[in-house]
């Protein structure tokens, strides 16, 4: 049980057993997944130990990621984006900017911490999160506006708000003036790098997938996949964190254009993408610890019932005001 690779497989196959028994009792998989990675974790039956895996942990979480993201870009349609656009900006701006301040408060005035802590954490949980979103859209059934809606908040927020928090721990870790001026420009730099990447990136999938027969057939899943994975890590090593924006913005070009394997590249991903989100939640969930929960106390608490039940809310009041979706 000490072999980082026991702990992985056990994730995996895990994570695939808990969303196939959530599908047959009907409840969203993630409930399943966070009940187990606790239980099989270090503070419960201590199988699965996300701590052997040290710095392995967030390689594998990246390269996750990166396939999650890739794959709601792909089922991103332009047309539908354009259609509930204007919901869809003011939710990861106004909105974002309504969480950020919310959550700031929040955290400062009942957990008493620091500014510059209170102020990373507002701007942590602006982000939402297609590993979240997607897998409850697939379980339950929405008018298409609300789905694209909700759909492109988590796909689009969890690319922008990575390299909005990345950029505020930067400023946090190294508090200057010439860090809190330039962090608007680093924000705008990293988007800007991850976005043409993507652009020309996705094209260039997107163009190789349309020439018949110039992948092997049977391979074109996998050929995909593999330059998904480099175009993440190339855009990272060009500009720090920008790789998610990358392949997301890949994702939607590849997905938008007309391909010969579209409809089979779209299944594979969506079967890999479940996979990969039931081990992250297993590992994930397996790393927090009680002690850590419980020395939040109750101001940590309540902090998240005022985050589900006012700020929440009050994001979407403010990010679909004078929207075409109605109250209900």
């Amino acid at each position: 049980m000490n072999s980082p690779a026991f702990t992985i497989s056990i994730a995996l196959a895990m994570g695939m057993i808990a969303q196939s028994v959530a599908r047959h009792i009907k409840i969203p998989g993630i409930v399943l997944l966070l009940a187990v990675g606790v239980l099989l974790g270090p503070d419960g039956a201590n199988i699965i130990r996300p701590a052997l895996l040290g710095e392995a942990l967030p390689l594998l979480v990246g390269f996750a990621v990166a396939v999650i993201l890739f794959e709601g870009g792909l089922n991103l349609r332009i047309t539908r984006l354009q259609r509930e656009g204007r919901t869809i900006r003011q939710l990861i701006s106004v909105g974002a900017l309504v969480t950020a301040i919310g959550g700031t408060l929040t955290a400062k005035l009942l957990m008493s911490w620091d500014w510059n802590t209170a102020i990373l954490f507002g701007i942590l949980i602006i982000v939402t999160g297609p590993t979240v979103i997607t897998p409850l859209l697939r379980r339950i059934k929405l008018r298409q506006s609300v789905a694209t809606v909700l759909e492109a908040e988590g796909i689009l927020l969890d690319a922008i708000g990575a390299i909005v928090a990345v950029v505020a721990l930067e400023v946090v870790v190294s508090p200057s003036g010439y860090t809190l001026l330039a962090s608007p420009f680093m924000i705008l730099g990293r988007l800007l790098v991850g976005s043409l990447l993507g652009i020309i990136g996705g094209f260039i999938m997107a163009w190789l997938l349309g020439i018949r027969k110039l992948v092997p057939e049977g391979l074109e899943n996998v050929f995909t996949l593999s330059l998904v994975f480099a175009l993440f890590q190339i855009s990272n090593a060009l500009s720090h964190e920008s790789g998610i924006v990358a392949v997301t913005i890949a994702g939607m070009v590849v997905g938008n254009s007309k391909t010969i394997v579209r409809r089979e590249l779209m299944e594979f991903k969506e079967q890999l993408t479940v996979m990969l989100i039931g081990m992250l939640f297993i590992l994930l969930a397996a790393d927090v610890r009680f002690n850590a929960v419980m020395s939040l106390g109750m101001g940590g608490f309540y902090t998240v019932l005022i985050l589900m039940f006012v700020i929440r809310p009050l994001n979407i009041f403010f990010g679909t005001f004078n929207s075409n979706l109605k109250v209900k």
